[in-house]
C-alpha cells in the first residue's frame, strides 16, 4: 500500500528556502536542530530540504526542474494565496482538457510546483 508521498529536494542556502517555503509558500518548517536538513509542512504535504551548497541550481536544470504535481481542494483559492504572497508564477491558473485547473509556481531555488484540481466531475 503507498501512502503519504514526501519529497526530497536539494537547496544551496538552506536558510533561504526555508523562509520562502514559509513566507511565500505558507508552510511550516521543522527539524530546525537538524544539521543540513528542514521539513517543510502544509496540510498533508512534506518536502525534505537538503542542504547542498555546490550542486548546480535547480533552475538551470530546465525541465527536470519540475519536482511535483500536488492535487488541491481549492486550486484558485491557492492561486490567489500565494500570487498576493508574491509567488513566481511559472504557469497562469487555467483548465485544462485533462480535466484539472491548475497553475505553477517556481521556488527561490528554481524548482517548478505545480498545483491542481480536478474540474472534471469524475469521481
Amino acid at each position: 500500500m503507498l501512502k503519504q508521498p514526501r519529497f526530497v529536494i536539494a537547496v544551496r542556502d538552506l536558510a533561504r528556502s526555508a523562509d520562502f517555503y514559509r513566507d511565500i509558500l505558507g508552510f511550516s518548517i521543522d527539524w530546525k536542530e537538524v544539521p543540513g536538513w528542514r521539513l517543510f509542512r502544509r496540510d498533508v504535504c512534506t518536502i525534505m530540504a537538503g542542504e547542498c551548497p555546490d550542486t548546480p541550481p535547480a533552475g538551470e536544470l530546465g525541465e527536470h526542474s519540475y519536482m511535483a504535481y500536488i492535487e488541491v481542494d481549492d486550486v484558485t483559492g491557492l492561486h490567489t494565496e500565494l500570487a498576493a504572497r508574491g509567488a513566481q508564477m511559472v504557469k497562469a491558473l487555467r483548465t485544462e482538457p485533462w480535466g484539472m485547473r491548475e497553475f505553477g509556481i517556481e521556488t527561490i531555488d528554481g524548482h517548478r510546483i505545480m498545483f491542481g484540481e480536478d474540474v472534471s466531475g469524475a469521481a
